[in-house]
C-alpha cells in the first residue's frame, strides 16, 4: 500500500534510494520518462484532452514528482485506488446560457474558436441526429422550446457571473458579437433555471437519444472521443464526416467543442461481417486522421480494449514498449485489468453481438414492427443505466429495492440473454424470468424517461401472454383481468357486496385464497351506477358546440360515478352534448395480465363502436388515464389498422380537452371566487405518454386556485399490483418514498387531486387522506 502525492526533490531522493516495491516503481518511472524524453516531446499530442496511453509526459519536468498523475487514467491496469483526494472549485453563483443555431455541423464547429474568445465556462455541440431523435421522444420533445427552426447543429455556450446582471450583460454582449460576425442564424439566450435545465437535460441524454435509432445499425463508440485542437475542429469534423460517408454510413456528433473532444458515433451493425469490417476500416482511417491533426485517439473515456489497439500506432513502438515497462513496474504479475491500454485483443473480440449472434424473438400479439421486432425493442437498451436513479418516475421497483434485476436495464439484459440463448436453461416462459419481470409495475415511465425509449411494460405484456399459455392463468389474474364484469355484477347488490368487502373475515379469505392483501380495501360499489344515473336524467342539455363522447370506464361506472357526473356537468356547461360511449372494458386490466387475445377482442369492439363518432368529427373524452390512454397507446398496436389509429388520434383526457378549448378561446366556463389550495398527483401513464401539464393548466383555470404538483413518480398501487399480497410491501415502500410525505406535509385545507383511481386509493390507504378526481375539484369551482 502506498500514498501517492506530490513530493519535492529531497523526498524523491528518499523514495529512489529505498528497497521497497514502491521505491522500485519510483525508480522505474523516472528512468523510463528520462530515457524517452525525446519521444515523449515528439509523440505526445499537444491538446488539452488526452487520456491515451500512460502519463509519462508528467515526469519529464524537474518537479514536483507525483505518481498519482500516472495512476490517474490508467484504467485499473496499474493498481487499485482505495482513496482519492480531489481538487474542488467554487460553484458559480449565477449561470446563463446562449444557444447558437447553425444550418450545418461543420459551421458550428468552425465557430467554436471565435466563441472561445468570450471566455465561456462551457461550449457544447449537439447535432441534428440528436435533435431529430429528441423530437420523436415522448419524454424529451416537450423540452425543445429553445430550438428555432430546424438546425443542423447547436452550440451551447454557458457563462458564469457573480450576479444576474453580470450574467445578463455577458450574454447580451455575446449575442451582439455573434450576430455582428454572422455566426449562426439564431442565438437564444436564457438566465432562468427552468429553460437552462431543459437544454442540459437534452445534452445529458445525448447518448441515449442517439441509441434510440431503430434497427441493427446503432451509433457505436469505437471512435467516440477523439480530441484535436479546437482551432482546427471545423476542418477535422468535415474530414471525419467525409470518411464516415465514404464507408456508406452516417454518424451522430455531440460533446465538448470547447476542448475539441467530440463524441462521434458512426452507425454500424455489428450483427454481420460487413458491419464489423466497416467498423475496423473506419477506425483505421480515423486513427490516421487524428495523427494528421496532432490529436488524441481518446480525449476522455480512455483506451480500454477498443482504442487500445491503436495505442502503438499513435505513440510509436518506442513509447509502446515504455508503456509495457510501466505496466511491469507496477504490476509484475500482470493481474491488474490485463488487455487494456496495451497488449489489447483485436477489436473483433468480446463483442456483445457479432456475426454469430442470433436471437429468437417470439411471435407477438402487439405490433413491434417499428422497433424491428420484440428483440429490437430489447436491444434498444444500451446499458446507460438511466433507470438506476432516485428521481422522476423510472424505475419505481429499482428505487425501492436498489437491485439491478429490478431496473429496466436489468430486465432488458435478462431478456436479451434468454432470446440469444446465452441463458440456455431458461426460456421466454421460465419461472426465473417471470420473477425478474414481476416487479415491473407497468408504469411506462421507461417509455418516456429512458432516452432510448425502452418500453418494458410492452415487453412484459408479451412475456406474460406466453408465460400463462405455458403455465396456466391463475384465478386471481383472471379475476383482476375481468374487473369490469365483477364490478357490474357486484354493483347490482352493492349494499351486500360493500358489507362483505368491509368485513375482516372476507378480507382474510381474499388474502388466504386469492392472494389479495388483507390490509387493502377494495373500492366500494355505487348503489346507482353511472350509466343508470345518466339514462335517468330528464334535463340533459343540448349543446351549441356539438357532441362529445364520454368514455365511461369501469371505475366511473361502478365505483366512482361522481367522477362521471362531474365530467358531464363540466362538458355540458362548456356547451357540449354528452354521449356515453358505453363501450366494453378498455382492456387495460387484460393487457396488464397478458391476456392480449381477449384484449384484442375488446379493442376491436370498441374501435368499431367509436369509429363512426370520430368520422363525424366528434372527440372521445375520458377521465381515467389508464383506460383512455389504452385507446391511444395499445389499440393501434393490437389492431394495426387505420380505424384504430383514427380513434387514437381523436381521444383525449378530459383535462387535455378542456385546456385545448381554453387555448383556442372556445372554453365558456365561469368560475366562482372560492379560494382553494390543490395538491395534484399525476397518473403514471399520463405522466409517461402525455405529461401532466394539461392537468396543472386545467386546475389553474379557476383564478382563485393555488396549485402545486407532487414531486413524485409512481404512487405504487399500479392497478392490481398493490392489491396482490406479495407486492403489498413494495407498493407501500414506493408510496412512502415521496408521495405519502408530500401529502402528509400539507394541512387539511389542501385538496388532494388525482386523475387515476389507483392513485386515489393508494393515497387513502397510505395517508388516510381523501383524494378526488380533477374533474370533481373543477366542478366544485363552477360559478
Amino acid at each position: 500500500q502506498a500514498h501517492l502525492r506530490s513530493i519535492d526533490s529531497q523526498e524523491l531522493e528518499g523514495k529512489l534510494s529505498g528497497e521497497s516495491l514502491e521505491s522500485e516503481i519510483y525508480r522505474q518511472v523516472q528512468r523510463i520518462a528520462l530515457d524517452q524524453r525525446n519521444e515523449i516531446e515528439q509523440r505526445y499530442p499537444k491538446v488539452f484532452r488526452r487520456v491515451s496511453g500512460y502519463n509519462l509526459d508528467e515526469f519529464v519536468r524537474a518537479e514536483p514528482f507525483n505518481l498519482a498523475r500516472m495512476v490517474v487514467g490508467s484504467e485499473g491496469t496499474l493498481c487499485v485506488v482505495t482513496e482519492a483526494k480531489v481538487n474542488l472549485v467554487p460553484r458559480p453563483k449565477f449561470k446563463g446560457l446562449a444557444v447558437l443555431h447553425f444550418h450545418h455541423l461543420v459551421e458550428a464547429c468552425e465557430a467554436t474558436w471565435e466563441v472561445l474568445k468570450h471566455d465561456p465556462a462551457v461550449v457544447e455541440v449537439i447535432d441534428k441526429m440528436i435533435l431529430d431523435r429528441c423530437r420523436s421522444s415522448l419524454g424529451f420533445a416537450s423540452r425543445m422550446t429553445f430550438v428555432e427552426g430546424d438546425p443542423g447543429a447547436l452550440l451551447l455556450v454557458e457563462v458564469y457571473g457573480d450576479s444576474e446582471n453580470e450574467v445578463a450583460g455577458r450574454l447580451n454582449e455575446f449575442k451582439a458579437d455573434v450576430e455582428r460576425r454572422g455566426l449562426g442564424y439564431a442565438c437564444v439566450t436564457m438566465t432562468d433555471q427552468k429553460n437552462q435545465d431543459n437544454v442540459w437535460a437534452i445534452r445529458r441524454a445525448g447518448l441515449g437519444l442517439l441509441m434510440s435509432v431503430r434497427g441493427d445499425a446503432k451509433p457505436i463508440p469505437f471512435v467516440e472521443d477523439t480530441a484535436v485542437d479546437p482551432s482546427r475542429l471545423g476542418e477535422y469534423v468535415r474530414r471525419f464526416d467525409e470518411i464516415v460517408q465514404a464507408h456508406g454510413t452516417i454518424a451522430g456528433y455531440y460533446g465538448h467543442a470547447s476542448v475539441g473532444c467530440l463524441h462521434i458515433r458512426p452507425l454500424v451493425s455489428l450483427k454481420d461481417s460487413d458491419g464489423i469490417d466497416r467498423m475496423l476500416s473506419i477506425a483505421s482511417d480515423i486513427a490516421d486522421l487524428v495523427m494528421e491533426f496532432g490529436g488524441s485517439l481518446s480525449g476522455e473515456h480512455g483506451d480500454g480494449i477498443v482504442r487500445g489497439v491503436w495505442t502503438e500506432k499513435m505513440f510509436g513502438p518506442k513509447l509502446y514498449q515504455a508503456f509495457r515497462e510501466v505496466k511491469q513496474a507496477f504490476d509484475p504479475k500482470g493481474i491488474m485489468n490485463p488487455g487494456k491500454i496495451i497488449d489489447c485483443p483485436p477489436m473483433t473480440e468480446n463483442l456483445r453481438y457479432g456475426p454469430s449472434y442470433r436471437a429468437a424473438p417470439p411471435v407477438t400479439s402487439l405490433d413491434f414492427s417499428a422497433d424491428h421486432g420484440y428483440d429490437g425493442m430489447v436491444d434498444m437498451c444500451n446499458g446507460m443505466g438511466t433507470c438506476r436513479k432516485q428521481d422522476g418516475a423510472m424505475c419505481p421497483s429499482y428505487m425501492a429495492t436498489k437491485e439491478e434485476e429490478h431496473s429496466t436495464r436489468g430486465r432488458a439484459n435478462l431478456l436479451r440473454a434468454v432470446l440469444s440463448g446465452k441463458l440456455p436453461q431458461h426460456s421466454m416462459a421460465s419461472r426465473r424470468l417471470y420473477q425478474a419481470l414481476d416487479l415491473c409495475l407497468e408504469c411506462k415511465a421507461c417509455k418516456s424517461e429512458c432516452s432510448s425509449g425502452v418500453d418494458m411494460a410492452k415487453l412484459k405484456y408479451e412475456f406474460l401472454e406466453r408465460y400463462h399459455r405455458d403455465h396456466g392463468l391463475p384465478l386471481r389474474a383472471r379475476l383482476f383481468a375481468n374487473i369490469n364484469t365483477l364490478n357490474r355484477l357486484g354493483q347490482r347488490m352493492a349494499l351486500l357486496a360493500n358489507w362483505g368487502m368491509g368485513s375482516r373475515l372476507f378480507r382474510w379469505m381474499l388474502h388466504r385464497f386469492l392472494g389479495i392483501h388483507k390490509d387493502r380495501r377494495l373500492p366500494a360499489l355505487a348503489r346507482v351506477s353511472f350509466p343508470a344515473w345518466f339514462s335517468s336524467r330528464e334535463n340533459g342539455t343540448t349543446g351549441t358546440k356539438g357532441k362529445v363522447v364520454l368514455f365511461n370506464d369501469t371505475f366511473m361506472n361502478y365505483n366512482y360515478p361522481s367522477v362521471g357526473m362531474a365530467a358531464v356537468e363540466l362538458l355540458e356547461r362548456a356547451g357540449f352534448t354528452v354521449v356515453l360511449a358505453n363501450a366494453k372494458c378498455c382492456a387495460r386490466p387484460m393487457i396488464s395480465k397478458g391476456l392480449l387475445s381477449k384484449a384484442k377482442d375488446n379493442a376491436r369492439y370498441n374501435v368499431d363502436l367509436l369509429y363512426p363518432y370520430v368520422e363525424n368529427g366528434f372527440s372521445i373524452v375520458g377521465c381515467e388515464p389508464s383506460c383512455l390512454l389504452t385507446l391511444r397507446d395499445e389499440y393501434p398496436d393490437l389492431l394495426r389498422d387505420d380505424m384504430a389509429r383514427k380513434v387514437a388520434e381523436n381521444s383525449y383526457l378530459i383535462d387535455e380537452f378542456l385546456v385545448n378549448l381554453q387555448n383556442s378561446g372556445k372554453l365558456d366556463l365561469e368560475w366562482n371566487d372560492t379560494d382553494k389550495k390543490v395538491l395534484f398527483h399525476g397518473h403514471c401513464h399520463q405522466r409517461a405518454l402525455v405529461g401532466t401539464k394539461s392537468s396543472l393548466d386545467a386546475l389553474n383555470l379557476p383564478p382563485s386556485f393555488l396549485v402545486e404538483e407532487v414531486d413524485a413518480g409512481c404512487c405504487g398501487m399500479a392497478g392490481a399490483f398493490g392489491y396482490e399480497k406479495e407486492h403489498f410491501d413494495i407498493s407501500m415502500v414506493i408510496g412512502q418514498q415521496r408521495l405519502f410525505p408530500a401529502v402528509e406535509a400539507k394541512e387539511e385545507d389542501w385538496e388532494v387531486a388525482v386523475m387515476g383511481v389507483s392513485c386515489r386509493q393508494q393515497i387513502e390507504h397510505g395517508t388516510g387522506r381523501k383524494a378526488r378526481h380533477l374533474v370533481e375539484v373543477l366542478r366544485d369551482a363552477l360559478s
